[in-house]
């Protein structure tokens, strides 16, 4: 049995982990927000080291109901997810490099660990900020609580709030199913021979 990825599924595989560089240069997940007085949206850009967009405007108007200050400084993941994002890509290298079956699947179950805790985290940060209201807020609607949604659409008063991967996050995404059907077409391949 061959346990050495075959040249096209390396060269697949450094170009998948040579993608997730876009995420330095580009945001990985956003926000955005629609109502009636703000009819062109706000938009909030979340990257792998800081946050854009109009987070000032949207500061402004959660500060209404009781909601945190967003800033930098409450997501303390974006000082080690810039080295995460550089470990992914240098296993996915080492891949590329050795051909090891072994070290692709240590890279997929990763991968799997790492998204299933990113979303998490990012589950655990809405439920506080949307929970955890300052009592003297102006505006106080006993029994609402204004968590973002995770992933969709999710009606806040009278916002439309919409979360989904921007540019970055879509990358992400597409090296990651390029990585699992890697694993696939090899087993696939493999399977095949062993018939033979």
């Amino acid at each position: 049995m061959n346990n050495k990825l075959s040249v096209t599924s390396r060269i697949l595989v450094a170009f998948a982990s040579g993608a997730l560089v876009t995420v330095f240069f580009l945001p990985a997940w956003r926000i955005d927000l629609f109502a009636p007085q703000y009819p062109e949206g706000l938009m909030m850009n979340i990257w792998i080291n800081g946050l854009t967009g109009d987070v000032d405007i949207i500061n402004g108007l959660n500060h209404y109901i009781g909601m945190k200050h967003i800033s930098v400084d409450m997501f303390p993941e974006f000082k080690f997810l810039p080295y995460v994002v550089g470990f992914y890509m240098l296993l996915g290298i080492v891949i590329a490099i050795t051909g090891s079956r072994k070290f692709l699947l240590l890279y997929l179950i990763l991968i799997v660990i790492g998204g299933a805790l990113a979303m998490y985290d990012f589950y655990q940060w809405g439920y506080d900020y949307g929970h955890n209201l300052d009592p003297s807020a102006a505006i106080q609607v006993p029994g609402l609580s204004y968590q973002p949604p995770l992933f969709g659409h999710k009606r806040l008063l009278n916002f439309d709030a919409y979360s989904f991967p921007d540019v970055g996050g879509w990358i992400v995404i597409a090296a990651s199913a390029l990585a699992f059907g890697v694993w696939l077409a090899e087993w696939y391949h493999q399977r095949k021979l062993n018939k033979k």
